[in-house]
């Protein structure tokens, strides 16, 4: 199947003059046949947005532009690369680096290539384009085309007319959602929620939003857990089930709540009574949040306790357990490593909202929130509180720690020194990013060589994961 551009059509006002629509792009670069052609190498139901990317460059007038993209997709940066290049007077980079989600948005790097502009795939735009000073930023979600069908027939095969639906996705497949909400509107009560500043549907790993309770179910669509079980975390009450729309497998999932509440609690205990408290800032793209770090201190510096701040791109076991004074530690990352992997950790690894818990800030909450980005969050221990004082970027990235060096810094106590290194096989339990990655990774390969043939549908088919499982699995 051709790649297919939409056509330009001309918008005709009172007293206008005709305007360009399709974001401006030019109407003989849509229909360009010669990027046509090139566009075809690429897997037709995967959108890359080449034809606006190639724009964008052109008018930002750049000359080398970095290219970073998760693993699932890089198998298509070098065709991606080339197309610029062909078309573009830019020089293409790409940056191989692990990428997690949005939140790893590595613009530092990318200026330290020499790079005038980054083309971030496969994420929303968590990190504002006007925070990369000096680097022109464009973010490609990679939009999928699947099966609707197939996916609605799923539902209706399943729950009964007038049942309350949520549905979610990954950005990869928010549209499919929003455009099956509208097909399932006449049949069922359907709710597309959004966690502002996510779009309508979205969920992240750390993200996700509150339902009415009267809602009969989640209705995930996307390949792995994930990005899922943050939704089942803030909705424990909630039935939740995942369509895959690369098997086309439709599954009842269930979480552990109360093993990981559990775990967590025992953790917040741990650390109630620490001396020595690790601050830990994940420099894996913009992943940390000064601000946060920030606020920690300050609350710290408060109640008189001593503490070490640790610059880290990837967070493992065998790296802290170098700190034999360090009590307890607060990660400033990725929340879920906390949740999912906190019990790998010789010392109490908290997130910020545990260590408020812990400090006394707040009590313990229930459901467990899963507010990192949200604008409407509990406190200044999320990235975008709304009570913080405006700052540049997610989680005040122009702050005076801005930009980063990688090390360590001791309050009270004497200077200790701390390299990062790279986790791949450096540490006993697997990967942070293996629990991280997003969900398009694990069958991006599988949806463009060999789509499935359509299997009967199941009914109430059930999928089951530990909140913790064993160091020798990794999931996505």
């Amino acid at each position: 199947m051709p790649y297919r551009l939409l056509p330009l059509t001309p918008t005709v006002s009172p007293g206008r003059a005709p305007r360009r629509t399709a974001r401006q792009v030019p109407e003989e670069l849509l229909n360009n046949a010669e990027l046509r052609e090139a566009v075809g190498a690429l897997p037709s139901n995967y959108n890359f947005e080449i034809p606006k990317t190639i724009w964008r460059i052109r008018q930002a007038g750049a000359k080398k532009v970095a290219l970073q993209m998760p693993e699932g997709l890089l198998m298509f940066a070098c065709t991606i690369a080339d197309i610029i290049e062909r078309f573009t007077d830019a020089e293409a980079v790409v940056m191989g680096d692990v990428t997690y989600g949005a939140c790893c948005v590595d613009d530092y790097t990318a200026r330290a290539l020499g790079a005038d502009f980054l083309v971030h795939y496969g994420h929303s735009c968590l990190i504002p384009i006007d925070a990369t000073r000096g680097l022109k930023m464009l973010y490609v979600f990679v939009d999928i085309k699947i099966d609707t069908s197939h996916f609605l027939d799923t539902i209706r095969f399943n729950f009964a007319a007038g049942s309350s639906l949520a549905l979610v996705s990954t950005i990869q497949f928010v549209a499919a959602v929003q455009a099956a909400s509208q097909e399932l509107q006449s049949q069922y009560k359907v709710c597309v929620p959004q966690c502002k500043p996510l779009s309508p549907g979205e969920i992240l790993g750390c993200t996700s939003p509150r339902l009415a309770r009267d809602t009969d179910a989640i209705v995930y669509l996307g390949d792995g857990r994930f990005h899922l079980e943050s939704i089942m975390i803030s909705n424990p009450g909630i039935p939740a089930y995942r369509y895959d729309p690369y098997s086309k497998v439709f599954s009842q999932e269930h979480y552990a709540h109360d093993r990981m509440q559990e775990a967590r609690q025992a953790a917040i205990r741990s650390a109630t009574h620490a001396q020595c408290w690790g601050l830990l800032l994940g420099t894996l793209g913009r992943q940390g949040s000064p601000a946060i770090l920030q606020h920690l201190e300050s609350r710290l510096r408060a109640l008189g306790r001593p503490f070490v701040r640790v610059l880290l791109s990837e967070i493992f076991p065998s790296k802290l357990q170098l700190f034999d004074s360090v009590d307890v530690w607060v990660q400033i990352a990725c929340p879920r490593l906390s949740i999912d992997w906190g019990e790998a950790f010789s010392k109490p690894l908290l997130t910020p909202y545990e260590a408020a818990v812990a400090l006394g800030d707040i009590e313990w909450q229930q459901p467990y929130p899963m507010d990192f980005y949200a604008s409407q969050s509990l406190g200044p221990w999320t990235a975008n509180h709304s009570a913080r004082p405006a700052q540049v970027g997610v989680g005040g990235w122009e702050s005076p720690l801005s930009p980063l060096v990688l090390g360590a810094v001791c309050h009270k106590r004497h200077p200790v020194a701390c390299s990062p290194e790279s986790g791949a096989g450096a540490h006993p339990m697997p990967s942070v990013g293996a629990q991280m990655a997003p969900s398009l990774l694990t069958s991006c390969l599988s949806l463009q060589e060999k789509p499935p043939a359509t299997p009967s549908l199941k009914n109430g088919t059930q999928g089951s994961r530990s909140a913790h499982p064993p160091e020798d699995t990794a999931t996505s």
